[in-house]
């Protein structure tokens, strides 16, 4: 019964995560579909690009709140001590960002998941996230590129905790999230390669 209820929140965070925060709000406010629209993309930098600055805030904010939830949850409400806890809010974590880029509700379409990711994490591995988001607005504001920043985000996020903390589960953990954000960046890459990549 327990691993029924486990299962149950893991699907539960997975929809949670597919919630296309960027696509509803810009849907609304704006009657545009972000999906054919600039990179296509739901996440707030195309969001920024459609529908302006102050949507785009929201849907970072909503984003991250999409991972934030699940793990704080399950820091508040189970003890630490149960078996296989601390592999089970790297599943909760995994399956918000893995919802919103692959949304059940845009037919497994979604996001980049940098920002779900990052609230997803913050309660996991602070020191990591705080570093990684640091390297990303030094990025960015340098090359003027939310793919570049985004990408050296997602690799200092293990690199950051395997320098502080060695091998730990929460290494692994962030390790398969840089792979996520690389594979989800993939067209984005190849623009970049192309010299045809949307600045910020």
């Amino acid at each position: 019964m327990i691993d029924i209820l486990k299962i149950g929140f893991v699907l539960l965070s997975y929809l949670l995560g597919s919630v296309p925060v960027g696509y509803l709000l810009t849907k609304y406010y704006t009657d545009k579909n972000i999906l054919e629209m600039g990179s296509g993309n739901i996440g707030s930098t195309n969001v920024g690009r459609i529908a302006g600055r102050k949507l785009a805030i929201v849907t970072q904010l909503l984003d991250m709140l999409k991972g934030l939830l699940p793990v704080a949850l399950c820091l508040f409400f189970v003890d630490n001590k149960t078996d296989g806890f601390e592999f089970y809010i790297y599943w909760l974590a995994l399956a918000a960002i893995i919802g919103h880029d692959f949304s059940i509700f845009l037919k497994f379409k979604g996001g980049k998941g940098v920002n779900t990711t990052l609230g997803a994490s913050v309660l996991i591995a602070p020191i990591s996230v705080f570093i990684s988001v640091a390297i990303y607005f030094l990025v960015k504001n340098r090359f003027k590129y939310v793919s570049i920043g985004s990408l050296l985000l997602g690799i200092f996020l293990p690199l950051t905790e395997l320098v502080f903390h060695g091998f730990t589960s929460a290494f692994y953990y962030l390790l398969a999230c840089m792979v996520l954000i690389i594979l989800m960046h993939k067209a984005n890459i190849s623009r970049l390669l192309n010299q045809e990549e949307l600045s910020s």
